[in-house]
């Protein structure tokens, strides 16, 4: 009989606030969390530390999961390094080179080599809407580094941000890209609008230009709270009378409401009452009752 060995699955993370990538560990069964391994990805044999135990990872990309060669040797570790301070030379080569070619508009960002030195991705960002022709600087640097695979990577705005670091809008020693998001969420107008926030341009744009990440961290919490709330300009009852909501305060579950008489007053949701549906109420309460055809009231009165 053949037993069926369980698939070890882990997350992995190559940088230190990067995405999580799932790979099969079952042939290193000893594998730990903290472990540094070595696997092969896209841009070439990689280094990455072991994050979390994976107990059911969502179906496999591309078919199969991409396996852990092994375990990340000493040398392996130390080879890391020395070129992990290589890739600041490349960036500055690369930026002296595209300057010296004249293009315009082009900013090399960061530059990465794989763990062993064979590949080297250069990410660039552009300013201008259409293609750079990165051709006579591609050609400039593969002249420079003759035995390395260099892979060019256009990234955005926030990506950019995010390997850059430095101080929030907000006025946080070190962006919230930068510290502990792993991954860029759709943001939209609507999310600041929903949470009252002005939607003057310097209140809700980040460092990187776009919309600032933090409008979605508490945007669900106060959909769901808005749904109990009744909005502004409605008539309610409360137990000062009747009046209009003039404001909403979606985490405190609570409204302001202004009375004929022009008084304000803040209560929580509880202690209100629509006012159309007790004006319902009393419609029907003042109807004639009919009969059921046995005598009775259809009302039940």
């Amino acid at each position: 009989m053949v037993t069926q060995t369980k698939v070890l699955i882990v997350g992995i993370r190559f940088q230190k606030t990067g995405k999580v990538y799932h790979f099969d560990a079952s042939t290193c069964p000893d594998i730990k969390i903290g472990d540094y391994v070595v696997v092969e990805t896209s841009r070439g044999r990689q280094v990455g530390k072991v994050i979390a135990f994976i107990d059911n990872p969502p179906p496999p990309p591309e078919g199969a999961w991409k396996t852990v060669q092994r375990k990340a040797t000493p040398r392996d570790l130390v080879l890391r390094q020395i070129y992990q301070k290589k890739e600041m030379e490349a960036v500055i080569n690369c930026r002296e080179k595209a300057k010296e070619l004249g293009y315009q508009g082009l900013k090399i960002v960061a530059a990465e080599f794989s763990f062993d030195g064979e590949k080297l991705s250069i990410l660039y960002s552009s300013e201008t809407e259409g293609k750079i022709d990165l051709k006579r600087l591609r050609n400039a640097m593969q002249r420079m580094y003759p035995k390395v695979a260099i892979e060019w990577r256009l990234i955005g705005p926030r990506d950019v941000a995010k390997l850059m670091g430095g101080l929030g809008a907000c006025g946080l020693e070190n962006r919230c890209c930068s510290q502990f998001l792993t991954e860029f969420s759709p943001i939209s107008i609507k999310m600041a609008k929903e949470q009252g926030i002005s939607l003057t341009p310097t209140e809700i744009t980040g460092m990187c230009g776009r919309l600032r990440c933090c409008l979605v961290y508490e945007y669900e919490q106060y959909v769901e709270a808005r749904k109990q709330l009744p909005k502004r300009g409605k008539q309610v009852v409360t137990p000062q009378g009747e009046g209009k909501v003039i404001d909403v305060y979606p985490l405190k579950m609570s409204v302001i409401v202004e009375f004929p008489s022009g008084v304000q007053q803040e209560f929580p949701v509880k202690q209100l009452e629509p006012w159309d549906e007790l004006q319902a109420l009393k419609k029907k309460a003042q109807e004639p009752c009919q009969s059921n055809g046995n005598g009775g009231c259809a009302c039940g009165k």
